[in-house]
């Protein structure tokens, strides 16, 4: 009887498990596989990543100056006018959620609209930022513009010692 659809996995797939140190008849016993002696052939005989021997790793050897201020980078999704310009009708409104739904950005990052291509339709936009020259050239097109700028994810406070936060919002203690 043949039927629609046969499940099976392709050759090679699936291996049966490599059983060691069950003696010398299996052919993976005595060492079972690490060899004569050593540090590799110890339990537990393992060393970190960036282990030299003994020797001082380089990642200490380096000096380690300076700041990085990746951790605190703030990313954009860019947008150019051209793009819009192609995929919204007259009057409609230019958001995340339309962007999202229209396949121009991808991530949840705030939206900034850029001035490549050219915008004839009168649309309304409503992101995070534009640039000078796609300001003027969305009013240009009679289109309305509001800017809300994303929230800084920034640390929470540090209230100094003895203080309560309560007392730091400038409410009482009651």
């Amino acid at each position: 009887m043949a039927h629609d659809f046969n499940l099976h996995a392709p050759a090679g797939a699936n291996k049966k498990k490599r059983i060691i140190g069950r003696g010398q008849g299996s052919g993976r016993g005595t060492t079972a596989g690490k060899g004569n002696k050593g540090q590799q052939a110890r339990s537990g005989g393992k060393t970190y990543v960036g282990f030299e021997g003994g020797q001082m790793p380089l990642y200490r050897r380096l000096a380690h100056r300076g700041f990085s201020n990746y951790p605190f980078t703030k990313e954009w999704e860019t947008v150019n006018l051209g793009e819009i310009e192609t995929r919204y009708e007259a009057g409609e409104t230019v958001d995340f959620a339309s962007l999202l739904k229209k396949g121009l950005v991808k991530k949840n990052n705030p939206v900034k609209i850029l001035a490549t291509g050219e915008l004839t339709k009168k649309l309304s936009f409503n992101v995070a930022a534009v640039s000078a020259s796609a300001k003027d050239k969305i009013e240009k097109a009679g289109g309305s513009l509001a800017l809300n700028p994303p929230r800084d994810k920034a640390r929470p406070k540090v209230f100094k010692k003895g203080k309560k936060r309560t007392e730091v919002r400038g409410k009482k203690n009651g």
